[in-house]
């Protein structure tokens, strides 16, 4: 057990400590034999969460002294809260990190499939697994990197251009085998610390989406790509934290990290937000012509222009050397 690689579970939660142990206990249940270990970080929930998860953890067998329960003490969002457990982590050392969501439960083999894949293909920085719900409906989560093109793609969802945008499509058909991808959801990813201490954790300026696109990226652009492993299957409910099924209007957050993702990313956002408010007029036009049904959350296209005006003179994104990184002893201790 000594020389099996060091696997350090991460599960974020906020205010839903009941789902956060289910999860806990189906990825003790899958880490079963592995060298591994498990952090569950309260985000700040305030609700009493950190307390319920720390005494069902003292009394379960299940947990048997390999699951531990911190406090982030500051909600700074998914990327933020998944830094915290990593570096906690990092103390007694891992090799690889494998973030969970807190309403993602781990089928059977699954973990150790993605640990194998990462152990057999060291050129690998990152493993995701075939996420499906709870109906066992497949869940999209393999996808391009977002482009301008992709943003008009995106908006305009009309088949003639994305017959010519095909190339640029952001969600990709679900793969039938294990293969390249640009990026992952992260749902159940599995992360190398070698890519890890090269690039960076989360970049902490996203509270919640496109934090997982950017480390990819970043991951990608530093000659550690990311795989897709079809055989490692993970249940995954949805949108139990954020809410996002029943949105009725876009939230703020959403917009903060779009925008701040092509800004690092590509070098500004003004191509990026003209290309999605024309595909979005495309569509509108549509609809109007044809009486296509509405899909758009309330106020979306001017929520999206008011939020490019009111930021045009924020400051510049921070400098990859400012990226968040494991303290250079903890580090070492990796």
């Amino acid at each position: 057990m000594s020389d099996a690689p060091r696997l350090l579970t991460v599960i974020l939660n906020w205010r839903t400590p009941e789902m956060t142990l289910r999860a806990a206990q189906a990825a003790a249940r899958e880490m079963a034999g592995l060298n591994g270990r498990i952090v569950i970080v309260d985000n700040d929930s305030g609700d009493g969460s950190f307390d319920i998860m720390r005494d069902a953890i003292a009394n379960a067998e299940w947990a048997a002294g390999r699951v531990e329960v911190i406090q982030s003490g500051h909600n700074g969002g998914f990327g933020a809260g998944n830094n915290v457990g990593i570096r906690h982590g990092a103390a007694t050392g891992f090799d690889y990190v494998y973030i969970l969501n807190s309403d993602a439960f781990p089928d059977e083999g699954s973990v150790e499939l993605l640990l194998a894949h990462l152990t057999l293909n060291p050129d690998v920085g990152i493993a995701g697994s075939y996420i499906h719900g709870e109906d066992n409906a497949p869940h999209v989560t393999t996808f391009r990197f977002p482009t301008v093109w992709s943003e008009l793609e995106g908006a305009a969802r009309l088949g003639v251009i994305s017959r010519l945008l095909k190339n640029h499509i952001v969600p990709l058909p679900i793969p039938d085998t294990s293969t390249r991808v640009d990026w992952l959801a992260g749902a159940s990813m599995m992360i190398r610390r070698e890519a890890l201490v090269d690039i960076g954790l989360f970049d902490e300026t996203f509270f919640l989406y496109f934090e997982e696109t950017d480390l990819c990226l970043r991951a990608a652009r530093a000659g550690w790509p990311s795989d897709y492993v079809r055989a490692s299957e993970v249940t995954h409910i949805g949108s139990v934290s954020t809410g996002m099924k029943t949105w009725q209007r876009m939230p703020q957050y959403w917009f903060d990290s779009r925008l701040y993702y092509f800004r690092k990313n590509h070098g500004g956002a003004f191509a990026a937000t003209l290309a999605h408010v024309t595909g979005t007029l495309l569509w509108k036009l549509c609809r109007l012509i044809g009486r296509k049904p509405r899909r758009d959350p309330n106020w979306f296209l001017w929520d999206l222009i008011r939020h490019y005006i009111r930021n045009i003179y924020t400051r510049a994104p921070r400098k990859r050397s400012e990226t968040p990184t494991l303290s250079p002893r903890k580090e070492a201790e990796l």
